[in-house]
């Protein structure tokens, strides 16, 4: 098996809280970070999803933290779509300081929306392997 995708994002200042490390919730938007430019690596963009119908959403994302990030820290954030078939799918991450320190990791479980009828698609993983350019990237 090949890498998972992989992003670098760099801790900001404003980003972190009282005790000087990274705001809990801001390894979220990290991983959605990374869940967005993989999309893009992949040539899908946002107006691609809209105009198919379709929108991502998060159903339940589980973080367990291991070590404290701070400001000016970098980090590498991975993003692998794991599929089952049926409507929903599962997205492994992974928050790694350059060093290698694995500082959290992201379970979730994801799935695209009919933005007309409100309900899960069946088979979401053939809408992003029709509208991808490079669809290894979420290991199709």
């Amino acid at each position: 098996m090949s890498e998972p995708f992989s992003v670098r994002v760099t801790v900001r200042g404003y980003e972190t809280d009282v005790q000087g490390h990274l705001n809990q919730s801001v390894y979220l938007n990290y991983a959605e970070h990374a869940r967005w430019s993989l999309l893009q690596a992949a040539g899908i963009t946002q107006a691609d999803l809209i105009g198919r119908g379709v929108g991502p959403v998060a159903l339940e994302t589980t973080v367990r933290y291991r070590r404290e990030l701070l400001a000016g820290d970098e980090v590498d954030v991975t993003c692998a779509f794991e599929w089952s078939g049926g409507k929903t799918f599962r997205i492994e991450q992974t928050i790694r300081r350059t060093d290698g320190t694995v500082a959290a990791e992201l379970s979730g479980v994801g799935g695209l929306l009919d933005l007309k009828t409100r309900r899960m698609v069946t088979d979401p993983q053939d809408h992003f392997e029709e509208l991808a350019s490079d669809p290894s990237l979420f290991g199709l």
